[in-house]
């Protein structure tokens, strides 16, 4: 056993990589139990304390014992155990966790213990990561904020008097204040994407189907997908590497063989530049001036696009048709997801929550989740919206009408910003300036689309607010999108640590 971290480790683990982790760990500078038991007094100090992030909702009672085994193993044999080995991931509560309980979100859900890990969780098990814990989000990730009928809200490490953005608002926030060295989310609209944009976070939206879903919440199951929420594009591509690929137990999953499977993630990322990359800037939805949180938005945008431009990138300004139009019509929440929910809670029933519309009629969800009221008021079968085989279909269409935008360019990539606008006040929130089904979020697009897309650092606002800038590729290109975001990361060069709070977690 390795003995106690000295009392300044808290600080001294802030900006760890994957690749510096395992660097140290060879060399004998730190070993994984120094790197648990660092991140799980932080998680007291900055999260219970201090600033009360309120981002981890419950933590592994056998986190240090996991660790203590790895390092056992490595002196051992001289090898790490995997590609994760010893690495610490906190992981969004919408996905099952065997040695820890999976709430959803939900205060109905009671003290649920699932008898598997989720698959994804399993694979990085596999490689060697540790789960440190799991982190807060709304109600079965029906907002674009952190409200949640379990754990109140979450602050953003940048202003805590700020969301840090929905669904996967713990992992994203937690990330961002080196509660962890990795975090995963989930994204069905943007719950990967947006926390990534508001927390100053890399986050990544694969194409449906790449990673398994299997014993994670649904949402629509035709979008949703677990992702990577990191400080780094290359700790990102080092997470897909190992969560990539087919699970018998998601159909979805088929997709994994039509995906190219090499390079590796990683050597995507690794040495990749902007020379003779051509991206397509939707500037149709960037914001209009009529907000001044968005002129500042839109003032970090044009400035990383001045610098792509100076960094050997060819920009060319492009245009979607009716894109507000087909993006709200092919929006299948109010039509589908009633049934996929309550699918997940039936095969569930020590849950003890009946359905989505019981959460509902009993009042057992927070009362700013007017997602979860509209999902509800709309149809348990999807084919009982008469319009469903249309919406279906207009999907196709959609994706065929970007995709030849994208050919006729020549585009590697389209971009524009994860949002309108930078993370809203909990005021706000709670005075219903914004709701979810109002918030300006562009992560949707992608969405719709079944398109994969990173949100990068882009910069932040004069008022120290992170903003993402999105890129979206085609379906199955998820690695060299990765590799582009990688060269944009690199030509930025915009995270900046918050510093709302000290290393002590005080303002």
């Amino acid at each position: 056993m390795t003995s106690t971290p000295s009392s300044n480790l808290r600080s001294s683990i802030e900006g760890w990589s994957i690749a510096a982790a395992h660097e140290a760990f060879r060399s004998g500078a730190l070993t994984a139990r120094d790197l648990v038991a660092g991140y799980l007094e932080r998680i007291e100090a900055v999260d219970r304390a201090g600033a009360r992030l309120n981002s981890v909702v419950s933590v592994s009672g056998t986190a240090l014992d996991q660790a203590e085994r790895l390092d056992a193993q490595l002196a051992e044999t001289g090898n790490l155990v995997g590609p994760l080995h010893g690495i610490p991931v906190l992981v969004k509560d919408q996905a099952e966790t065997a040695d820890l309980p999976t709430t959803f979100g939900s205060g109905a859900s009671g003290d649920y213990r699932p008898s598997a890990d989720a698959s994804a969780i399993a694979t990085l098990r596999d490689a060697g990561a540790i789960i440190l814990g799991k982190t807060t989000m709304p109600d079965f990730a029906t907002s674009w904020f952190s409200t949640s009928s379990r754990s109140g809200v979450t602050k953003n490490p940048y202003d805590l008097e700020r969301d840090p953005g929905g669904s996967s608002s713990g992992s994203a926030a937690a990330v961002a204040a080196d509660l962890a060295l990795v975090g995963i989310g989930e994204d069905t609209g943007g719950s990967v994407r947006l926390p990534a944009s508001f927390c100053g976070l890399v986050g990544v939206r694969v194409t449906t189907g790449l990673i398994s879903r299997s014993g994670m919440s649904p949402l629509v199951t035709t979008q949703d997908t677990a992702g990577p929420l990191t400080r780094t594009v290359a700790d990102a591509a080092a997470l897909l590497d190992v969560m990539v690929g087919f699970d018998a137990a998601d159909p979805y999953t088929a997709a994994a063989v039509l995906e190219p499977g090499t390079p590796s993630f990683v050597a995507s990322a690794a040495g990749s530049t902007l020379a003779d990359k051509r991206i397509g800037v939707l500037r149709q939805v960037f914001p209009d001036g009529s907000d001044p949180d968005g002129v500042m938005v839109g003032e970090v945008m044009d400035a990383a696009l001045s610098t792509l431009t100076d960094r050997g990138a060819e920009l060319v300004d492009v245009t979607v048709e009716d894109l507000d139009e087909q993006v709200g019509f092919t929006s299948l929440y109010t039509t589908r997801s009633q049934a996929d929910m309550d699918a997940f809670v039936a095969a569930r029933p020590e849950l003890g929550i009946a359905s989505m519309r019981w959460l509902v009629d009993e009042k057992r969800y927070h009362e700013k989740l007017d997602l979860l009221e509209a999902i509800v008021a709309g149809p348990t079968t999807p084919t009982d919206d008469e319009a469903y085989v249309e919406r279906v279909l207009a999907q196709t269409a959609f994706q065929r009408q970007v995709i030849a935008v994208m050919a006729e360019h020549r585009l590697d990539a389209i971009t524009f910003p994860d949002s309108k606008l930078p993370a809203p006040t909990h005021a706000d929130i709670f005075a219903d300036r914004w709701t979810c089904l109002t918030y300006p979020t562009n992560t949707v697009i992608a969405s719709q689309l079944v398109f994969p897309a990173v949100s990068v650092p882009a910069g932040l606002t004069s008022t120290g607010l992170p903003v993402g800038l999105e890129l979206m590729g085609v379906p199955y290109a998820d690695r060299a999108l990765v590799g582009l975001a990688s060269a944009v990361e690199g030509a930025l060069d915009a995270r900046q640590a918050p510093t709302a709070m000290t290393g002590d977690g005080e303002r």
